[in-house]
């Protein structure tokens, strides 16, 4: 099992780095086209802002954010904390004189602002601005100033325009990549337990009792890829023509979060059965066959789901399943030990709850696959 697990996840390896080697190229020559046309432009600014032409390369490099309201959101949060620098500089300039104390004290309070939050990740331009108007800037701070702002400005705002015009980033072929990693390692964890239930009792593989952390792991990375796809859609002009129903992938995110929780709670259950830990309970061989047959028919519905297979005979058959497992548990009720029942039961319980979490997802018809 351990090598037919490893294939997979070298391949999805490559295509992830695939990926993102292509958006960072992309990237790359958009921020580099973005730079060469502020520092063309720059020289030709009126007033005072040609004296500074090499802030607008800066701002064009501020702007190269992944996706366009990402930019949208640098830019502002970045021309935010100018302005406060600015300000923090021009009272420091007004109501005293810049020297090592006033300085300090400014460059503080400009570090303090920083801290709220307030500006995102560029908050630290703040006490940066501060020094840099005071100290660059010198007795010519106003004009300073206004250049550093105004060049700045201009290339964020040819930074915007380049990644608007240049394949701005949809990120919706990542959503799909991830809901199909989170299914199949559900599905693989559930097979790995099931051929553990076959071997000798107890069995000497015990990787699956030990891979919580993994599966929130794909949880969070499937959460993640939903934030940056739902980011990467907003003002941008190839959402229109590439659209993906974003609710429903929010709602099968829900759905296999609920399935993590029921699998995490039954692979507890049977660790303690085969070793002892975290809690020792028992699982009577005659309950086996039914545990390891339900578990086996609810791994086969993931990977239905995750092939786009709309049918609901895997999903009717670990149905059946689990309705056997019951009934093995009523037949034998009178014989079998209490703490033999308790784990049986727990599973039995486990995996009913966890196919009505799946059934409401399964019974709509799949997001159509982005192409973007």
């Amino acid at each position: 099992m351990a090598r037919i697990m490893l294939t997979p996840m070298k391949n999805t390896a490559w295509k992830v780095k695939s990926q993102l080697s292509k958006g960072r190229l992309l990237q790359a020559t958009k921020a580099a086209v973005a730079v060469g046309i502020s520092w063309s432009i720059a020289p030709y600014l009126p007033g005072v802002a040609d004296n500074y032409p090499y802030y607008a390369p800066l701002g064009a490099l501020v702007s190269m954010y992944p996706t366009l309201m990402g930019s949208v959101r640098n830019a502002l949060q970045t021309l935010g904390s100018l302005v406060v620098g600015i300000l923090l500089a021009v009272a420091v300039i007004v109501f005293t004189e810049p020297n090592v104390w006033t300085l300090s004290v400014a460059v503080g309070i400009g570090s303090l602002i920083a801290a709220t939050g307030w500006f995102g990740a560029n908050r630290e331009y703040i006490p940066v601005t501060v020094l840099f108007v005071l100290i660059v800037g010198g007795p010519d701070a106003d004009s300073y100033s206004i250049g550093y702002v105004v060049q700045i400005s201009l290339g964020i705002v040819i930074g915007l325009v380049v990644n608007m015009l240049i394949f701005p980033t949809l990120t919706l072929t990542a959503v799909d990549r991830q809901l199909s990693n989170f299914r199949l390692a559900l599905a693989d964890h559930l097979s790995e337990i099931t051929e553990a239930l076959a071997e000798n009792w107890p069995p000497e593989r015990d990787g699956w009792a030990s891979r919580d952390d993994a599966l929130t792991a794909l949880s969070s990375d499937l959460r993640a890829a939903l934030y940056e796809a739902d980011d990467s859609r907003k003002i941008n002009p190839r959402s229109r023509i590439h659209r993906r129903d974003l609710k429903a992938d929010y709602s099968d995110l829900a759905a296999l979060e609920a399935v993590t929780f029921h699998v995490r709670d039954l692979t507890g259950v049977l660790a303690g059965a085969m070793w002892g830990t975290p809690i020792a309970l028992e699982l009577k061989q005659e309950f086996r066959p039914s545990v390891s047959l339900a578990l086996d028919a609810v791994a086969t519905v993931l990977r239905n789901w995750d092939s786009g297979n709309t049918e609901l005979t895997a999903y009717t058959a670990a149905a059946d399943a689990t309705a056997f497992l019951i009934a093995d548990l009523d037949e034998r009720e009178t014989s079998a030990p209490a703490a033999s029942m308790d784990a049986a039961a727990a599973i039995a319980m486990d995996i009913t709850r966890l196919l009505a979490a799946l059934r409401p997802r399964l019974e709509k018809v799949p997001t159509a696959t982005a192409t973007a």
